[in-house]
């Protein structure tokens, strides 16, 4: 460390600096304050200006940052330690561009569904216009319109469940294949993952949705008169 100090403070660009009043690199007027804060990041100082600490955990930086924040309780700001955590830096980037590429993935999602959402009340409509005729026999059998949207309304419910659990069992089965490429390119492990929280909610959106899609055309069917129904082929 000696070695290091004596090399720099005797090194040239640090004695030409020292007697000079303007920065040696680019000609510039410099003040004393300016001059003594360069003339330190040349070598020209042996007081340290910073200190590198490389903790083994992230339980021993939360450690040092305590220790720090503690130690600046009620000290002038000038006798302060200013310290960086450049792993908190780090993590906010890249949460940063995590939370832009979610945001992405979640308009693409809602699209999706919105779509979902029309196909399955196409999809119930055109099941209401091919069951016109049993529309008709089960209103002659003296079944109420709410009993004919009740129909509708829980097959398309049943569908739901159904489309949601499959989503739910498929994409947990591609966690299995994902996690290991993951960890051949980058050596961490489970990062694909599918909690219970999100799979409660994953089933009960895709039911709602198809219940909301196919509510309509259910209402509509309810409202068919039933002797036309009974006419139809």
């Amino acid at each position: 460390m000696d070695r290091v100090i004596d090399a720099a403070t005797a090194s040239d660009i640090v004695k030409a600096q020292a007697g000079s009043e303007k920065n040696v690199m680019n000609l510039s007027a410099m003040t004393d304050t300016a001059k003594a804060t360069f003339l330190s990041y040349l070598g020209g100082n042996a007081i340290p200006s910073s200190i590198m600490l490389y903790p083994e955990t992230f339980e021993d930086k939360e450690e040092v940052a305590a220790y720090l924040e503690a130690y600046n309780a009620g000290r002038e700001e000038e006798d302060q330690i200013l310290h960086t955590d450049l792993a908190e830096t780090i993590s906010q980037m890249t949460g940063g561009i995590i939370n832009g590429i979610t945001i992405v993935l979640v308009a693409f999602a809602a699209i999706s569904l919105i779509v979902s959402l029309i196909m399955i009340s196409i999809i119930t409509y055109t099941s209401v216009l091919e069951r016109t005729k049993e529309i008709g026999v089960l209103r002659s059998l003296g079944a109420r319109k709410k009993d004919i949207t009740r129909v509708f309304d829980a097959e398309t419910f049943i569908l739901g469940l159904l489309s949601g659990l499959m989503g739910v069992a498929v994409a947990w089965l591609l966690t299995i294949p994902m996690n290991r490429i993951l960890v051949r390119l980058t050596e961490l492990e489970n990062i694909a993952s599918l909690q219970i929280s999100h799979v409660v909610i994953l089933i009960t959106v895709s039911t709602l949705l198809a219940v909301l899609g196919g509510h309509i055309p259910a209402k509509m069917a309810s409202e068919k008169d039933a002797v036309e129904a009974l006419r139809s082929e």
